[in-house]
């Protein structure tokens, strides 16, 4: 029963009282005698005034549970969520360190075995190729070198030929030379004897 339902009805019953107080003699004595006891109505309205009293102008019960509520909000939740929050963590590390892992150290493990297999395969086929490639280079280069001193030994060889035929052109040159001298010269002396006649 809320202090408002029982103020009216402590308030009902004290009304209904006074307007059949002739019915007891003595009433006077029996109101001072009925304001002393606990269960009287007007002990009850006294009571429920003060807790009218109490709710509208004492806060400090209000400010109680609101600060409790406060705390329980802001405290309490956010302590059971950041609670939640660290068991998640350490699940997730405790997950991590005993299965992941030890399952990726154990496949890079397999798979880096694999790589380095290959690449070692690889840089043997490397090394492989390079030394191929070096003879090829190296017997490039001597059929150069040897290829370059035949054109020298060509060169000098086609020189001489080149000296020796302009030699023999020289020769047969001077040779027609003399023989162009001769025959003008007894061309000469046969228009000589011509111009005499």
């Amino acid at each position: 029963m809320t202090p408002r339902t029982r103020a009216r009805k402590a308030v009902a019953e004290g009304q209904e009282t006074s307007a059949g107080g002739e019915a007891a003699p003595g009433g006077g004595d029996k109101k001072k005698e009925s304001l002393g006891t606990a269960g009287s109505p007007a002990h009850l309205i006294i009571k429920d005034l003060g807790e009218i009293h109490s709710r509208l102008l004492d806060h400090r019960p209000v400010i109680q549970g609101e600060t409790r509520y406060f705390v329980k909000e802001f405290e309490e939740k956010r302590g059971l969520r950041e609670m939640r929050v660290l068991e998640n963590l350490k699940n997730v590390i405790h997950e991590t360190n005993e299965h992941t892992l030890p399952k990726c150290r154990e496949i890079m493990q397999d798979n880096l075995s694999q790589v380095l297999q290959r690449l070692q395969a690889a840089s043997d086929s490397v090394c492989r190729l390079q030394q191929r490639e070096q003879e090829r280079k190296k017997i490039l280069n001597d059929h150069l070198i040897a290829s370059e001193k035949q054109h020298i030994i060509q060169w000098e060889d086609f020189m001489k030929e080149q000296h020796s035929k302009q030699a023999e052109v020289d020769e047969e040159h001077r040779k027609a030379m003399e023989r162009l001298k001769e025959q003008y010269a007894e061309m000469e002396k046969d228009l000589a004897k011509f111009s005499t006649f």
